[in-house]
């Protein structure tokens, strides 16, 4: 049988009892106490199944149990062999030999938590290991891995501690390396911090020892398999109905749009949501840290950055991408995050004929996102006067959107801020929309409201005009004002 060991000194079906005693062992301990004889049915009853949540609880004794049968399916199983089989046939295979484990080692266990084993020993084979119920949970927007025995996870904006655990650090480390080898990159001493991506997209960061004291340190920012949409955000009161029209017209007419925001405030998702208004016909072309935007235009090339080799050579930065851009005939640029000197690449597409392009930053304000906007360019080595630098932000930034995570967990827009120029040294913006808070409720959650500040005409009228989504852009406005 595939994936078994093949030494000539038994058949494939009885290849595991060469690794157990000449008689059965004694039974191992399990959580709860059983009759000598294994007779698992009698014993499905007392103890719940274990459903794949992040608040499994486990006994000592279940992972000591876990331990030692993997321990013997690694000293019976031919990995070469197995890894030639799909991933459906593998599992099987794997079940197949653990059951025969069990049968040896004459563990008595329920078939809840047999079955709870089958499936942890198949996801640390094949899979992400513990992490894999996590994984599989879409109401989780962050895993949080400290260390082999303390994961954390985020659920409605709150951090939560769960009880998933590693067998030790080397599994954590193992899975890390899984993971980032999957895109070709590696960690490890002499390179101990890792930015990589999951095949859904979900980004993640591992950072190892020495630089990470108490362990391997994994962070993953999942993603959702069903993708937001602006009236999901209009579901969730993350914008008003009205603002999200206007945002949509905004996507629409091709302005430039800066998405600002603190970390975990749902810049991306928002990023992704305003790309859903772009025309299927035009040249998208994405610049990424790690791969994350989910456009579904069907002329949509991705590029991603790439950190130096061992020898510190081959480094492709995010300044080097958004240039190449510009001879690849983009009609929008996407950047995922500005961070550094690509932000005056970045302008300087936006000015010269690339409208409608977009990028995220981190700040608190629109006014603070401008300001970090002129530090990025002045911190490239651009020897430009400051008065120069705030005119090419005005004439390149058309729409500063402000994303927030509030105080309980809750996600909001809170500015919709139009960027109109400079009067002497300093740049004049004007706010759309802005979210209001009204206090809180009984249970602690938000209460406020998205309102407009009466402006009828914004500054991308004529824009609009052209676009021949004037009249929708006012009578949004005039809804929300009335």
């Amino acid at each position: 049988m595939f994936g078994r060991r093949n030494d000539g000194q038994a058949t494939p079906r009885k290849v595991v009892a060469t690794t157990a005693p000449a008689k059965a062992e004694a039974p191992v301990a399990a959580p709860k106490p059983a009759a000598p004889r294994p007779a698992v049915a009698k014993q499905a009853a007392p103890v719940a199944a274990p459903k794949p949540r992040a608040t499994d609880q486990r006994s000592e004794n279940y992972y000591q149990i876990k331990t030692t049968i993997f321990n013997a399916l690694i000293d019976t199983i031919d990995l070469t062999q197995l890894a030639q089989l799909d991933g459906e046939s593998a599992r099987e295979e794997i079940r197949d030999i653990v059951n025969e484990i069990l049968s040896i080692k004459n563990v008595v266990m329920s078939i809840s938590e047999q079955e709870a084993l089958l499936q942890d020993i198949c996801n640390d084979v094949l899979g992400y290991g513990p992490l894999e119920p996590l994984l599989a949970r879409d109401d989780i927007a962050d895993i949080m891995v400290n260390g082999c025995d303390r994961t954390f996870i985020e659920v409605s904006g709150k951090v939560e501690l769960t009880n998933i655990r590693f067998r030790d650090n080397s599994q954590l480390m193992n899975i890390c390396q899984r993971i980032v080898s999957q895109i070709g990159r590696r960690v490890d001493e002499s390179s101990p911090i890792c930015d990589a991506r999951l095949p859904d997209g979900s980004r993640v960061n591992v950072i190892v020892p020495p630089l990470a004291i108490d362990g391997p340190a994994l962070t993953i920012r999942k993603f959702r398999r069903d993708k937001l949409t602006m009236d999901d955000l209009v579901k969730y009161a993350s914008i008003s109905q009205e603002g999200a029209e206007v945002l949509g017209i905004i996507g629409k007419v091709r302005c430039n749009v800066l998405i600002s925001g603190g970390t975990g405030s749902g810049k991306t998702t928002l990023l992704n949501c305003l790309t859903g208004f772009i025309d299927t016909d035009e040249r998208v072309i994405t610049c990424e840290d790690a791969a994350e935007l989910q456009l579904q235009q069907p002329h949509v090339v991705r590029l991603e950055t790439r950190p130096p080799n061992l020898e510190g050579q081959g480094q492709v930065t995010m300044t080097e991408l958004v240039r190449n851009c510009l001879r690849m005939r983009p009609e929008r640029i996407i950047v995922g995050e500005v961070r550094g000197p690509e932000a005056f690449d970045l302008l300087q597409a936006m000015n010269t004929g690339h409208d409608g392009s977009m990028g995220t930053l981190h700040a608190n304000s629109p006014r603070e996102a401008l300001s970090r906007l002129e530090s990025m360019i002045t911190m490239g080595g651009f020897a430009l006067p400051s008065k120069t630098i705030r005119e090419m932000i005005c004439g390149s930034i058309d729409v500063v959107i402000q994303a927030a995570r509030l105080r309980d967990g809750s996600r909001r827009i809170t500015h919709i801020t139009e960027v109109l120029g400079t009067e002497g040294d300093v740049i004049i913006t004007q706010d759309l929309f802005v979210y209001e808070m009204d206090g809180e409720d009984e249970s602690g959650k938000i209460k406020g409201k998205h309102v407009s500040t009466g402006i009828s005409r914004p500054a991308f009228w004529e824009r609009a005009r052209y676009y021949n989504q004037h009249h929708a852009l006012a009578a949004a406005l005039d809804r929300a004002q009335g």
